[in-house]
């Protein structure tokens, strides 16, 4: 069985022996004699528990406790304080700094163990709680990701878009936040947003979504209202809901363009939603990429270059060079969920 690795911290040497032949059989120990010696070694060696002098000289172990637990790498191990000072207060400033335990000089070596055996077990079971708690939310999100696919592609397949469109174009939009310097958790809201950017085509008659030919004007106004429905759909969820707020603001916005001539609001360059825009280059390169009733897959050279010439046009240049400045990426989701 592994053995737990503690950090020993005190400036006198006498100290540090004898925590050493307190816990030595039982525990794998680090030794530092200062805060800079203590902080390096907590962020390059994760002890699974600290224990820290009061009284150092220069940063004391108050000031230090403070600095590992404003450091989120160190913040979750736990500290115990092991000093002389024995006032009330002293401890009640401890513990408020973030401490889990205060023992004081002299050191009895039964006590010692015990509080240390005994922060370990809690340590290990607040751990043990923490990845349940990661894998039920993970479990969660992944359920919730499938059924917005599953709705995303309900709306797409009443036009044939592909049985894989709405995997392929969230993970587009994903990776392009991602390199536009989006956090995990936004680009996690895209990836789960994305999908419903066509919901509103449930509401389009089929007569106009599967027409063959050519659509006339009034038809093609009626196709234009999928982006307006899917919002007016969305809206509803939208108020307390930061995934379906931008899920409303991609289904309104995707098929705006860059040069002002898209739909449903004629929007232009940056007052159009940038989830929109990024949704819009992903949705069109998958079109062009794939399959349909209308036409082959275009090569890959084929698409970029398209992408190319619509920049400034269709789309937003910026988005449009990170998208192809990634295109091996992209590639690999287009192979990883190909129809």
């Amino acid at each position: 069985m592994d053995r737990h690795k503690l950090l020993l911290v005190d400036d006198e040497p006498q100290n540090l022996q004898l925590l050493r032949q307190i816990l030595k059989d039982e525990y794998d120990l680090l030794f530092a004699r200062g805060a800079a010696d203590a902080l390096r070694l907590a962020l390059e060696q994760r002890p699974e528990l600290i224990l820290l002098d009061v009284m150092m000289p220069g940063i004391d172990g108050y000031e230090l406790c403070r600095r590992l637990k404003a450091d989120q790498r160190c913040k979750p191990i736990p500290v115990i304080f092991v000093t002389a000072l024995s006032d009330e207060d002293d401890e009640a400033q401890g513990l408020a700094l973030g401490a889990v335990d205060y023992i004081a000089k002299p050191l009895r070596p039964a006590l010692v163990r015990m509080r240390v055996r005994t922060q370990l077990q809690l340590s290990d079971q607040r751990r043990a709680c923490q990845r349940e708690v990661h894998s039920s939310h993970r479990e969660l999100l992944a359920t919730r990701l499938r059924s917005l696919q599953l709705l995303g592609q309900a709306a797409e397949h009443k036009d044939h878009a592909g049985s894989q469109h709405v995997l392929r174009l969230s993970h587009y939009s994903a990776l392009l936040a991602e390199c536009y310097g989006w956090s995990a958790e936004a680009c996690s809201l895209m990836l789960n947003a994305a999908p419903l950017h066509d919901l509103g085509k449930i509401g389009i008659p089929d007569s106009v979504l599967l027409k063959p030919g050519k659509l006339d004007a009034e038809e093609w106004a009626l196709m234009q209202r999928h982006t307006s429905l899917g919002a007016e759909l969305i809206g509803e969820l939208a108020a307390d809901s930061a995934l379906f707020e931008m899920a409303r603001l991609i289904a309104l916005s995707h098929h705006e363009r860059w040069d002002g001539g898209g739909y449903p609001q004629g929007l232009a360059g940056a007052a159009i939603p940038v989830e929109g825009r990024m949704v819009a280059i992903a949705d069109v390169f998958d079109a062009l990429t794939s399959t349909r009733p209308y036409k082959p897959a275009w090569p890959q050279e084929k698409a970029a270059d398209y992408l190319k010439t619509q920049a400034g046009g269709q789309f937003d240049p910026e988005l449009i060079e990170l998208f192809l400045g990634h295109l091996e990426q992209i590639w690999a989701i287009r192979e990883r969920w190909s129809d």
